[in-house]
């Protein structure tokens, strides 16, 4: 029988320190990272998949980190894990810390608009011309 480990809901999983591991990024652990290194989350993303600045390595690494204490490591066995791991592992980190962060932006089940919905996001809701439909007055008698 084969066992495959199975990512978290909004999570990854990774091969580290000779295990497969569950990682996580919740909100908890971006605001840590943000606040530990004085850098938003985005700009993170930005740097790995759009034109910023490329991240430093301990930046990297203690995303990763964090994302071992989002999948339920403690602190101290999640630094140890990514500190043990030599620098010819900062790549393969690079590429894990970038998963992680697009599995906790992307919603496990996106909402998906119906043909009749309109633009409003109401459901039932109708697109229209932009004129206000045409309301009688109750009191009035129908024509």
């Amino acid at each position: 029988m084969t066992i495959t480990a199975e990512p978290p809901i909004g999570g990854t999983i990774a091969e580290l320190g000779g295990k497969s591991r569950p990682l996580l990024l919740r909100n908890e652990e971006i605001e840590r990272f943000e606040k530990h290194h004085n850098c938003g989350i985005f700009a993170i993303f930005d740097a790995l998949f759009l034109d910023g600045d490329a991240p430093k390595v301990h930046q990297i690494r203690d995303l990763v980190a964090l994302g071992l204490v989002g999948g339920g490591q403690p602190d101290r066995a999640a630094d140890q894990i990514v500190a043990s791991m030599p620098p010819s592992a900062n790549f393969t980190l690079r590429q894990i810390a970038g998963d992680m962060i697009l599995a906790a932006f992307t919603p496990e089940n996106p909402e998906k608009k119906s043909d009749t919905d309109g633009s409003s996001g109401t459901p039932g809701a109708t697109a229209t011309d932009g004129t206000p439909p045409v309301v009688s007055d109750p009191s009035s008698p129908p024509a």
